[in-house]
């Protein structure tokens, strides 16, 4: 009796090992061009399709290499799938005089992501700052090159070939909010596209410092008088930046993110850590 029970707990101990040995197996993980990570045991790879399975399934499923983006195999090895289109051209309708024109589109460049110019609008007087556009769209191209691994598999257009196309385009900072998201990508011939906008107000608070000091001797009428103490007052005038910061991401002319964030702080140029904290919450953004 007592041996039957031995055994039975040396084979309960060698399941538990076994379940424990294939919970801790390393997985096969698909990165899938719509940012999706699946993970799994790739059983077969042809030029078409991928064959794998899920943990505890012994079920195979076939994806298309197309919806690809890179597999990252359990070994350790890396393996990235580029595929390619042809150039189209688009027709659309100009949205300053309603006449319909051709819009010649570039070569699309799967899994790029293209950062447009962003108006920075004073909503007192609705006045845009070209400077300030040029720089708050050189600072969100900046931080997703700073970012290119977290938002792998996009990389991110340069930002000469994108102002260039939307300058031949004859679209800038003033009217980028009147052009369809569709013709954009078509122009740029991205998939993907993140949008921006900087709206603000300011204000004035003017605060007054009053300084003393004693035993100061002043004239009068040529004589000498003394005096206890002497005043002095200084005037400080303080500027508040009231932000309101517009973030959108598009993929194949599909909004996938829109969001609006106020600054916690109202002093010039808050909108940049609201602009890091945005992009860090989109569904582009993958931590490392």
């Amino acid at each position: 009796m007592k041996t039957t029970k031995f055994f039975a707990i040396i084979m309960l101990l060698v399941t538990i090992a076994g379940f424990a040995q294939n919970g801790s197996k390393k997985l096969d993980k698909i990165i899938k061009r719509d940012y999706q990570i699946i993970e799994c045991t790739i059983a077969k790879m042809s030029d078409k399709t991928v064959e794998y399975s899920l943990p505890g399934e012994t079920l195979q499923i076939s994806l298309d290499i197309s919806q690809i983006a890179r597999i990252d195999f359990a070994s350790g090895r890396s393996q990235t799938f580029d595929v390619s289109t042809n150039t189209n051209v688009v027709s659309s309708t100009n949205a300053n005089n309603n006449s319909n024109q051709t819009l010649a589109s570039a070569d699309m460049k799967p899994n790029t992501i293209a950062v447009l110019p962003v108006p920075y609008v004073n909503a007192d007087n609705l006045q845009s700052s070209e400077e300030m556009s040029k720089f708050a769209q050189n600072d969100l191209y900046n931080k997703l090159l700073d970012k290119s691994s977290n938002i792998f598999p996009l990389t991110v257009q340069d930002l000469r070939t994108t102002n260039s196309l939307l300058h031949k385009a004859g679209i800038d900072y003033k009217n980028i909010d009147e052009t369809p998201i569709e013709d954009l990508q078509k122009i740029l011939g991205v998939d993907n596209i993140v949008a921006a906008k900087i709206s603000f107000t300011t204000a004035e608070s003017a605060t007054s410092v009053a300084y003393n000091s004693g035993n100061a001797k002043i004239s009068d009428n040529n004589k000498k008088v003394k005096t206890s103490d002497i005043g002095t007052t200084s005037t400080n005038t303080q500027t508040y930046y009231y932000y309101t910061v517009y973030f959108d991401m598009y993929k194949n002319n599909t909004k996938i993110y829109s969001q609006t964030r106020k600054p916690l702080f109202s002093i010039k140029d808050s909108w940049i850590d609201s602009v890091s904290y945005l992009l860090k919450r989109s569904p582009i953004y993958t931590k490392k």
